[in-house]
């Protein structure tokens, strides 16, 4: 038996089949074409899934069934997308939009960031791994979290935003509202405007070679590809970054102690350059200082696939 996993994106609706073995042996794709109504983003979507279910030669009854990962917030009990605003989604009657246009009943929705944290806990880097933690470093900080095997979604379903928790009281507002987020100051779109304000205050910079003298080309890799190179305002620049990112995941690790802590996303490709340094930062901030256990911070493996795999994965 199959189950297919859709990623509900601004720009793309990505559907992969996976098998028995958590493997996508097929896949199809459609641009979301975002704002535009519901009804014909769902169209698309169903399309997509058609392609890729006769690629492989299967019907409904070969699956099991179809989960989505959305960004925004899933009302699971009334079975709506409450709130997507890149899409902008506001009380969309998700699963009825599903079912009319695949014929399956079974169909699951979720935040897009805890289907990727499902994906890697279940088919990535933790697999076998019980108590796990994903943070996807991109345009905000997306993050999952999973306790006992089981995704945390709290009472209205929107559990997991660790995104938007404080770590500088009164600081820098965020689009949610508060001031101070963690996104402002760990997402790409952060690592970019202090990349930029960086090399205002420094034009002997290697960064402004790299970028060919356009600032307007700087993005998440410019800071740490000239830091490669021997930039000292690129060390500089990723250094506060790092300091940013361990105090984010120190309140994680102290929050919940699991097992794993997943760092993925745009700049979660830097890897070992952005993990290492990490760590270093992090072991003086554990309150579990002593313990002989700690929670291992590691890179996800699987990429876009992740969302993909893990919305597959969904069920009640």
């Amino acid at each position: 038996m199959y189950r297919i996993g859709v990623d509900l994106g601004g720009t793309n609706i990505a559907v992969g089949i996976i098998d028995e073995n958590n493997k996508i042996v097929a896949r199809a794709s459609r641009k979301t074409k975002a704002p535009r109504a519901a009804e014909l983003i769902f169209d698309d979507m169903a399309d997509a899934i058609k392609e890729a279910m006769d690629q492989i030669y299967i019907t409904n009854a070969d699956v099991l069934s179809i989960g989505v990962g959305t960004p925004g917030s899933v009302n699971k009990g009334e079975e709506l997308i409450e709130f997507a605003n890149n899409l902008a989604f506001n009380n969309v009657p998700a699963y009825k939009l599903l079912r009319e246009r695949t014929g399956f009943d079974k169909v699951y929705f979720d935040n897009d960031a805890n289907c990727a944290a499902l994906g890697e806990a279940i088919a990535g880097c933790g697999q076998g791994v019980k108590n796990f933690v994903m943070v996807t470093l991109g345009t905000g900080v997306g993050s999952g979290i999973i306790v006992n095997g089981k995704l945390v979604t709290g009472m209205n379903y929107a559990a997991g935003e660790m995104g938007h928790m404080v770590i500088q009281f009164g600081g820098l507002q965020c689009n949610c509202g508060r001031r101070g987020c963690w996104e402002k100051y760990s997402s790409a779109t952060a690592l970019i405007a202090q990349t930029k304000d960086a090399m205002r205050a420094n034009f002997n910079s290697l960064m402004w070679e790299l970028v060919e003298n356009d600032i307007n080309r700087v993005s998440g890799r410019t800071a740490f590809e000239a830091m490669r190179k021997g930039d000292a305002t690129a060390q500089a620049v990723v250094n506060q970054y790092v300091a940013y990112l361990a105090c984010g995941v120190g309140n994680i690790i102290n929050t919940f102690q699991p097992d794993m802590v997943c760092v993925g996303g745009g700049i979660g490709n830097e890897r070992e350059n952005l993990l290492a340094p990490t760590r270093k930062l992090i072991i003086s901030e554990r309150y579990t200082i002593h313990s002989k256990k700690q929670t291992q911070l590691v890179s996800a493996v699987l990429g876009n696939d992740a969302g993909i795999i893990g919305a597959a994965l969904l069920d009640e």
